[in-house]
């Protein structure tokens, strides 16, 4: 397998704004300081945004552009993820380390998972019901969504960042920036199978993955570059430059495209259909601007917008074109 490689323009350069549309911009009123990642109920299509400077989960009402609920009493949250078999939200804290799940209707606290500490990324896999989080100094807690029960724990050499899941290879791949690599799990044995080292690049935060190729994206810092692995061999078989500060990172099935967002205000959009990755966009968005989530079945964009230089913490909602 391999991609040509298209290095982009200058990251600060301003192209391809005709790939998204800003729609809307819901104001989060309150909210000050960092925010991090995000979460959608599809259905009723809210968004659940893990407010980490205000120790809050804002509850928002994408369609009537709205704050609907606040979920008050968390500790530095940082992951987030809606369970829809439950209809329940999971979040994961960083100060206190511990999980909590909420009913999606009344906010009622139903779960705690206590995990020590730095509670941070969180995936759901719903075909088998189980629930990642990275946290600690390096693990990966494995949750039975339906019972609320830690089932496994997998040990990594560093605290992990974002991570995916290829249910065909029955891996998980976790970025692990402390130890300058990508770590391989085993789903089938939990167990630590590789480690890829980071040749190109280092602070390895958002990742994606094309689980039909079995392509591993990342995003790493410093520099600011995408990277692209086979997800077989751990192969580097693409470089590209990436907005800067990076913290999510999307592969869009339908486009067959990856949009990322950086704190560096732009977000990023590369081609990577057939034997290359080219960058097609690089449009601006706020500065420090760097958690997004992308709803790709009713093609919508969402980036979250801090408080900062005058403007209040705020979606802001594209269209994708």
């Amino acid at each position: 397998m391999a991609l040509q490689t298209f290095f982009s323009c200058n990251a600060q350069s301003n192209f391809g704004t005709d790939h998204l549309q800003l729609i809307k911009t819901i104001t989060l009123p309150g909210v000050k300081g960092r925010i991090d990642h995000l979460d959608v109920d599809l259905k009723d299509q809210i968004v659940y945004v893990a407010a980490l400077g205000n120790n809050t989960c804002k509850v928002v009402d994408i369609q009537n552009e709205k704050v609907v609920h606040t979920i008050s009493g968390l500790d530095e949250p940082q992951g987030v993820a809606y369970i829809p078999q439950q209809h329940e939200i999971f979040i994961a804290n960083g100060g206190n380390g511990d999980c909590y799940f909420y009913n999606a209707d009344n906010f009622e606290k139903t779960g705690t998972i206590p995990l020590g500490s730095d509670a941070d990324d969180v995936r759901y896999d719903s075909s088998d019901k189980k629930i990642f989080v990275g946290y600690g100094s390096g693990g990966i807690a494995i949750i039975d969504a339906v019972n609320h029960k830690q089932i496994a724990d997998v040990k990594l050499p560093g605290h992990p960042e974002s991570f995916q899941i290829d249910k065909s290879l029955k891996r998980l791949f976790v970025n692990v920036p402390d130890a300058k690599t990508v770590a391989v799990i085993d789903l089938e044995t939990n167990k630590l199978i590789a480690k890829w080292p980071n040749t190109k690049a280092e602070a390895n935060f958002p990742m994606s993955l094309d689980s039909d190729r079995h392509i591993v994206f990342i995003g790493c810092r410093h520099p600011a570059k995408l990277i692209a692995k086979d997800g077989n061999t751990g192969n580097e078989i693409a470089v590209a430059s990436l907005t800067g500060d990076s913290d999510d990172l999307y592969f869009d099935d339908q486009s067959k495209q990856i949009i990322a967002s950086g704190g560096e205000g732009y977000i990023s959009i590369f081609n990577t259909e057939g034997k290359a990755i080219n960058q097609i966009a690089n449009i601006k968005s706020r500065n420090g601007a760097r958690t997004s989530l992308l709803i790709s079945p009713i093609r919508v964009f969402v980036v979250a917008a801090r408080s900062q230089s005058g403007n209040e913490a705020a979606l802001l909602v594209y269209k994708i074109k």
